[in-house]
């Protein structure tokens, strides 16, 4: 991307858990005291790092478990056409990510986990010969492969233009590209990405949406190509009300290319999740941010929702476990994020 990227060179595998009560949840519950009950969580299970945002207590999640639906949620970003691990010779992350890595590492999560579901946060597209040669057909040949089940744009999926892009997912894409604040009407895309999806895992509703970074600067107007970009604020809150309200979604996923944060000042996901309501989670690309653990970010209700981002080039797989009560509808979400390779 460009200069005003973020990295965090934190470690490569992190695990803590995060018990969260998203917006879905009893109103009238209140977050607990953070610090008194990570020292608590952190003795007890032995995790570092611990978050609490919401209101369960350990006992409650043990008489819960026979209730308990279980769902992983799988995320990439930035993945830059990185089809083969980075070279050995490489000095920071030589011997990392390769699609052959993830696709092992997704399909062990898979046999261990019933309900799985995988998601990209945009930019499949450039940064190898693999893209300068064959046009995008491998990355979302290998996506296909792996079983993804959405994604949307990054600013670097226009760069073949908006017709090469729809005529790759077209020929090869088993899986929708979600983007709601692209008006795609008068388009190439307008058969090829819509606003949102909603997946059903054991009863469980998630809908999930897309919002795309503005073109000013990073694409040009000829490879942009008759889309029109709209305001990600009021398309988050117009999305996350339909899902919640209309679908009866009980989990609302953002794939989000709009950046971490941006030092311009730009829309963000860290701008966004405060000025929004509804969300549970927003899966983040664009500044190659890796977090060692997702960011705890108060919406417009002053509930708590999750911001998570995992590097650049696939050598990270973000994960995040959701435990949904049948009957009081509160859920436990523990974090991962594990290097590939």
């Amino acid at each position: 991307m460009d200069g005003r990227n973020i990295r965090n060179d934190c470690g490569l595998e992190a695990q803590h858990p995060l018990i969260v009560e998203p917006a879905f949840l009893n109103p009238q519950s209140e977050c607990h005291n953070a610090t008194s009950r990570r020292g608590f969580l952190k003795k007890t299970l032995g995790f570092g790092g611990a978050l609490t945002l919401g209101g369960w207590s350990l006992e409650s999640w043990a008489e819960t478990a026979a209730r308990a639906v279980n769902i992983t949620i799988l995320h990439t970003n930035d993945v830059h056409s990185r089809l083969d691990p980075f070279p050995a010779s490489d000095p920071r992350n030589g011997g990392k990510g390769g699609i052959v890595n993830r696709a092992r590492l997704i399909s062990r999560i898979r046999s261990e986990e019933k309900n799985v579901l995988l998601f990209d946060a945009g930019d499949a597209f450039q940064g190898t010969p693999y893209f300068n040669f064959f046009g995008g057909e491998p990355e979302i040949r290998a996506m296909s492969l792996l079983g993804y089940d959405a994604m949307t744009m990054g600013n670097h999926d226009f760069d073949g233009g908006a017709e090469l892009f729809a005529r790759q997912i077209k020929a090869h894409a088993n899986f929708p590209v979600l983007v709601a604040n692209y008006d795609v009407t008068d388009s190439p895309l307008r058969d090829v990405v819509k606003p949102y999806q909603v997946f059903k895992k054991d009863g469980v509703k998630i809908g999930v949406f897309g919002l795309g970074i503005a073109p000013d600067g990073l694409i040009p107007l000829n490879l942009f190509a008759g889309t029109r970009y709209l305001d990600p604020v009021a398309k988050a809150n117009e999305l996350a009300a339909f899902l919640r309200n209309e679908e009866k979604c009980s989990l609302v996923v953002c794939l989000s290319h709009l950046g971490y944060s941006m030092q311009g000042g730009e829309i963000s996901d860290l701008k966004l999740a405060p000025q929004t309501r509804g969300i549970d989670l927003i899966i983040g690309g664009h500044t190659h941010t890796f977090l060692k653990e997702p960011t705890t970010v108060k919406n417009l209700d002053g509930k708590p929702m999750l911001v998570n981002q995992v590097g650049f080039g696939g050598i990270h797989l973000g994960r995040l476990d959701f435990t949904f009560d049948r009957v009081t509808k509160q859920v436990f979400a523990q974090s991962q994020t594990t290097a590939v390779g």
